[in-house]
Formats: C-alpha cells, structure tokens, sequence
C-alpha cells in the first residue's frame, strides 16, 4: 500500500513537471512568434523608408501616383521580402503541427460564408460607431485608412491586390502560419491568437474589430477543415464585396454633387437631379446596401444559432494542449508578443488622436 502511494505520488510530480516543462516551452515558442513578426514591422518600416527616399532622389512625382505608390511602398516590400522572411524564420525556430484535412460540402460552405461575411459586416459597424465615437469626443473624424486607399487607386489595383494578392498573402501569413506553428498548444488558443494578430496588424481601431472577428472565424475554418483554399475564396468574397463592388458603386454616385447640391441651400430638385443623371448606378448601389443588411442580419441569426447549437465546439487533440491556469502566460506574457501587442496598440492610439 505504502509503494503504490509513493508512484502515485511520483507521478504526480512527474506530471506537475511535465506540464511546468511544457508551459515554459510553449511561452518560448509563442515569444519567438512575436519577436518574428516584430521583425517583419521593423524590415518593413526600413525598406519603406529606404524606398521614400530613393524615390525622391529620382522622382519625387511617383508618389503622386496612388497605384504606383502602393505598389513600391506596400506591395512589394512587404509580400517581396517581410512575409518570405517571416516564414523562413518560423520555420526554422517554430515546430508545426497541421490541422488534418476534412471535407466541406457545398451547403456547409454557403453557410459558413454567410456568418463570415454578417460577423463582418457587423463588427465593422461597431468599428465605425466607436470610431465615430472617438471622433465626436476630439471634435474630429477619424481616417478610415482602408476606404482612403480603396477610393484613390484604380479599379484595377483594388481588383489586382485588394480581392486577389491580400487575400492569398494573408490567410497564408495570419491563418496557416500562426495556426501551425501554435495548434500544438490548443486549438482555440491559434483561432484567437490568428484573429488578434491579424486585426492588429492592420494598425487601425476601425479595422481591427471586423479584422479580428472574421480572423477568429477563418481560423476556426482552418482548423476544422486543414484547407486554407475555403478561407482565402472566403476572404476574397468579402474584399470583392466591401473593396471591389462597394467602392466602384460609390464612384458612380455622384456623392460630391449631391452633397454641393445639398449645402448649396437650392431646392431638393438639384440634389434629385443627381440621382436621376445617375439612376443606374443608385439603384445599384441600393441593392449592394440591402444585400448587405439582409446578409449581416441573416449571418448574425446563424452565428448566434450555431452557437447554441455548439457547432463551434473543438475537439481538443492538440499533443501538447495548455492547462488552462498557464494559457495567458504562455501565450501573451512573454517578451516577444507583448512587444507586438504593445507596438499597434500604441499605432491604434496615435491613429485615433489623429497623429498617424
């Protein structure tokens, strides 16, 4: 009796050291995940930078050119030379556990899209109030950076990198990255770490709500389906929607008109005459509105309905799953996360005072 006390007692400990083992370990890893894309920020600032002043010691014109400008100052620098770097560094400092492979049906896809598209659209409403909140108390709007980008380049450059290139490169940056080299520690765990990374990194309050809440559901998708396909068409979709159709709608509108006609004191038969020129592209623009409520209604309705039905439930099989009084150290409370943390939530800060 007294033996089988002392191995029951021995393993124990045993386990106690194992899990304090473990926990240290995965602390290490998700630091070196921070630190990781710390880098990436800090080689992209650099080249930026570097390519600004090239530029204006050739040809200070170029970056009157919205489409240019985007491309030597965002595009190429960041999917040319920080994502490669970024994945070479995880690979070779980060094990990687992929989620298994399972099919999704037609139906199951339908409805999926549906949830992500109303979660977005919802959460970027409530990006927007409070934005629009911070802005009443300042006495001043706050930029929307994405909808000033997507107004001022060609159709063409938002077709090009808002609905096919950002799509690709970051479901494979902030999805199958994050979520590989972190599911290993529990999968819900890499879904919000996904999601918080990604809206983070997009550096703007207004962004990073809807960025984080369909982040989370894309990496949810990950996991369960191990197919990053489903999550960048899904993720294409709602850039097509949002950047593509909504944007190029709103350039056919009239909006600067309409508004002159308004606040020119002249009769509502001005700002109607707006309208009318461009009938066509109002009544468009309509429809896209009530697509958008009747989606973000009906995706709302259905997220809310799964979750009852705990369809968003995970099987934990992760090998080396965190017991759950160590998942926020582990996970947050190590050097190299917290200085990615800290890094955009001082870039949201100074965003919202209106410094950046």
């Amino acid at each position: 009796m007294e033996n089988q006390t002392m191995m029951q007692e021995s393993s124990m400990e045993d386990s106690v050291e194992r899990t304090a083992a473990n926990s240290k370990a995965a602390r290490r890893n998700f630091s070196k995940i921070g630190f990781i894309y710390v880098a990436g920020i800090v080689v992209l600032y650099v080249l930026v930078y570097a390519i600004k002043q090239v530029i204006l010691g050739l040809n200070p014109a170029i970056l009157d050119d919205s489409d240019l400008s985007l491309l030597l100052l965002s595009i190429l620098p960041m999917y040319l030379a920080v994502f490669p770097l970024i994945v070479v560094l995880l690979k070779k400092s980060v094990p990687a556990v992929k989620p298994r492979k399972r099919r999704m049906s037609a139906g199951q896809y339908i409805l999926a899209l549906i949830v992500c598209i109303g979660l977005a659209y919802a959460s970027n409403f409530v990006g927007i109030l409070i934005t629009t909140i911070v802005g009443l108390i300042r006495q001043t709007t706050v930029d929307n950076s994405i909808l000033s980008v997507a107004t001022n380049v060609s159709p063409i450059t938002i077709l090009l990198y808002m609905v096919i290139l950002a799509p690709i490169m970051e479901e494979f940056m902030f999805r199958k990255m994050i979520v590989d080299h972190t599911m290993q520690y529990g999968k819900g765990i890499s879904i919000l770490l996904s999601g918080l990374m990604f809206g983070l990194f997009h550096g703007n309050l207004n962004q990073f709500v809807y960025a984080f809440s369909i982040g989370c559901f894309l990496a949810f998708i990950y996991v369960r389906t191990g197919n990053l396909k489903i999550t960048i068409s899904m993720h294409m979709f709602f850039n097509f929607m949002g950047g593509f159709v909504a944007t190029n709608l709103l350039r056919y509108l009239h909006l600067d008109e309409y508004m002159a006609a308004l606040e020119s004191g002249s009769d509502v038969g001005a700002a109607m005459s707006v309208i009318g020129d461009n009938l066509l592209a109002w009544g468009c623009y309509l429809l896209f509105v009530l697509f958008v409520f009747g989606t973000t209604i009906t995706g709302v309705v259905l997220f809310i309905v799964f979750a009852c039905q705990k369809r968003f439930r995970l099987t934990e099989d992760s090998p080396n799953a965190l017991a759950k009084g160590k998942r926020l150290s582990a996970v947050v409370l190590n050097p190299g996360m917290l200085i990615y943390i800290l890094f955009w939530v001082s870039m949201i800060g100074l965003q919202l005072m209106g410094v950046l």
